[in-house]
């Protein structure tokens, strides 16, 4: 856990904070908080916690640790910036209510001798290098990340409770220790902003007193060794969770924390040349709205851009704010961009304006000094669904249906001599729709490595492959992958544009021709309203808060997540096993190639020149071994100078 010294806030206040539930996923904690009068009043109880600042004392508690056989540690540094923290102390506790913290930099006036931080380590390397004793953590991927920046390549990571706690109660907004302290033990941690301050009077940890840091930091470790106590039975209780949390989510931790050490190569020179040409065409988008209005004004104000749609040119408000009021965002510009010419420029201006900002100018100030690469941040703990997400920067939502989007790619690059290859999951959620729904339509078609798109047209239409015209084929995929995301007919429409009533017919002609991914559906909305929850094929539960709302709108929102739920999560399970799966064989490898990005279904490798024949083969066959599905795992992979050139 991080001590942050730079005014960003308590610890694992950016580290990992996991996103709140997103609005409308209809996602729920499956556990709710331990009633009060059921909780272990010891688990609430203040600890008893020691500042080891000698040589004996260090040696006695090694000799605890390792007779223990696993312990909780956390670290205090300077940063939230793992990749440039430097250590302040460290906290270790082997059993609850009894911990250690170790200071290694307090540095205020008047501040007690602490123990040298290179010679510490150096007697602590055993022990944490040592993969038989195990280790466990609160987000214990930061600590990993520190531990290796200071010289320890840490071993036997074993348990993280905020992963515990993820896999438990997937919906759950927080799994930081705080609220799980608060959820799981009725007890109230020591906060951050207690021992440092808030604000501008908020001081680094390392100037604070021995006394207040060791109540601090010890409780950290003390607390997340309760948590799992109480986390680590509801678990075992639950094989398939389990099975999930041991097979999936343990191993991924080092593999996400070596990908993020690795980073990627930007190049500074064209995200330049990039933002100026962005800047260009963002006045240019400017002059035109402003020719089309008749007037100047601010493109960037919705309550200007309200006055100027609504009432000067009397567009109609189809969206409106949650207060009522005409919206301005991009859902309702475009159900109006129709009727107006204004709308669609003001749109392409904030696309571009949004790049430039999100990207071109953001990602240069992002190249970490010391290594001259990116290093985004990837977080477990933050989609239901179990798909990953970055940020620092956010590399998942780069565009990629846009030329401009496209173009952000051609700045990540490969040092001289080497290449990058990218291998991606060919439609694996329509793969894993086969492998549920077992439809023999759908299945024969992705077993004879038909496109699928003109497979279905072929099958929805009645025509021989080869007749397939363009327009089917976009038809076919828009229900193919509308179905998976629960559309109904007048999303078809709207996508297709064609009326209602043909995009009914469509739906109807589809299931017709693949009756097994109908009973599917139902089967799968049944068992949600049932049991509250949906599975992956592996196990990994998706529980739903409105599946039995008497709001219809609710629950239809919770039913659509719960065909896709299964689809989404389980296409997330395969990569996270891929990437543990292809990290093991990289190891052997002698740096010939390494993992630097993981996006959706794709995961991108920088490798030696001589080496990408050999990573596409081998990278390839691992992926499409993560999983036996009803239906192959087909891996498309491409090479190149960029990140662009590999598609």
């Amino acid at each position: 856990m991080v001590a942050a010294g730079n005014g960003s806030g308590p610890a694992l206040a950016v580290a990992e904070k996991e996103p709140g539930r997103s609005r409308g996923t209809g996602f729920v904690s499956s556990i709710a908080p331990v009633p009060a009068a059921d909780l272990d009043p010891s688990l609430a109880a203040r600890g008893d916690y020691e500042a080891v600042t000698t040589i004996e004392q260090l040696q006695a508690w090694i000799a605890r640790l390792r007779a223990a056989g696993q312990f909780a540690f956390d670290t205090e540094t300077d940063s939230l910036d793992a990749l440039r923290a430097n250590l302040v102390g460290l906290s270790f506790s082997a059993e609850p209510g009894r911990a250690a913290y170790l200071p290694l930099a307090h540095d205020y006036p008047g501040a007690p001798p602490q123990l040298d931080r290179a010679q510490a380590l150096e007697l602590l390397r055993p022990l944490l290098e040592d993969a038989s004793v195990r280790k466990l953590g609160q987000h214990g991927k930061y600590d990993l990340h520190v531990m290796r920046r200071h010289g320890i390549a840490l071993a036997g990571y074993a348990d993280d409770t905020m992963l515990e706690s993820f896999v438990l109660e997937a919906g759950s907004s927080r799994h930081d220790m705080d609220s799980l302290a608060r959820r799981h033990l009725g007890y109230e941690t020591v906060k951050y902003e207690d021992v440092c301050g808030k604000g501008a009077k908020q001081i680094p940890f390392s100037q604070v007193a021995l006394d207040d840091a060791t109540a601090y930091a010890a409780e950290d470790a003390d607390v997340t060794l309760r948590l799992h106590r109480v986390l680590a039975p509801r678990l075992a209780a639950e094989p398939a969770l389990e099975q999930v949390y041991r097979d999936i989510e343990m191993p991924l931790v080092p593999v996400l924390e070596r990908i993020e050490a690795n980073g990627v190569k930007v190049d500074v020179d064209e995200l330049r040349r990039q933002s100026a040409d962005l800047s260009k065409r963002m006045l240019a988008a400017q002059q035109q709205a402003t020719a089309l209005a008749g007037r100047t004004f601010n493109l960037d104000s919705p309550k200007q851009l309200q006055a100027l749609l609504f009432d000067e040119l009397g567009l109609p408000a189809l969206v409106k704010t949650p207060k009522g009021q005409p919206s301005t965002n991009e859902e309702a510009l475009e159900a109006i961009a129709d009727q107006h010419e204004l709308p669609r420029v003001i749109l392409e201006y904030r696309g571009l304006a949004k790049l430039r900002s999100t990207y071109t100018d953001k990602l240069p100030e992002m190249v970490n000094p010391d290594t001259g690469r990116v290093h985004t941040s990837y977080h477990q703990a933050g989609a239901a669904t179990g798909r990953l997400s970055s940020s620092d920067p956010n590399l998942q939502n780069i565009p990629i249906r846009t030329d401009d989007g496209r173009r952000i790619r051609r700045a990540f690059v490969a040092p001289p001599g080497r290449k990058l290859v990218a291998c991606d999951y060919s439609q694996i959620e329509l793969r894993i729709m086969a492998h549920l729904s077992q439809d023999p339509g759908l299945v024969r078609a992705f077993e004879s490595g038909a496109d699928i798109h003109k497979a279905t047209a072929a099958e929805v239409f009645g025509r021989k492959l080869e007749d397939v015209t363009g327009n089917e084929r976009r038809a076919a995929k828009a229900i193919n992958f509308g179905l998976m995301y629960g559309m109904g007919a007048f999303g078809l429409a709207r996508q297709l544009g064609i009326g209602r009533g043909e995009a009914q017919d469509y739906i109807a002609l589809y299931f017709s021709r693949y009756p097994g991914v109908r009973d599917y559906m139902e089967r799968t909305r049944e068992q949600a309203r049932e049991q509250g929850y949906v599975e992956t094929v592996f196990g990994r539960r998706l529980y739903l808060e409105y599946i039995r709302a008497g709001n219809q709108a609710q629950r239809a929102g919770a039913e659509r997540a719960a065909i896709n739920a299964p689809m989404q999560g389980t296409a997330a399970d395969i990569i996270k096993r891929a990437m543990v799966a292809v990290d093991a064989w990289l190891a052997g490898q002698g740096g010939r190639a390494m993992m630097i990005l993981q996006v959706h279904d794709e995961l991108v490798f920088e490798v030696d020149a001589d080496f990408t024949t050999t990573l596409v083969e081998e990278a390839g066959r691992l992926m499409a071994s993560a999983a036996q599905l009803s239906v192959p795992l087909v891996v498309d992979s491409g090479v190149g100078n960029n990140w662009d050139e590999a598609h």
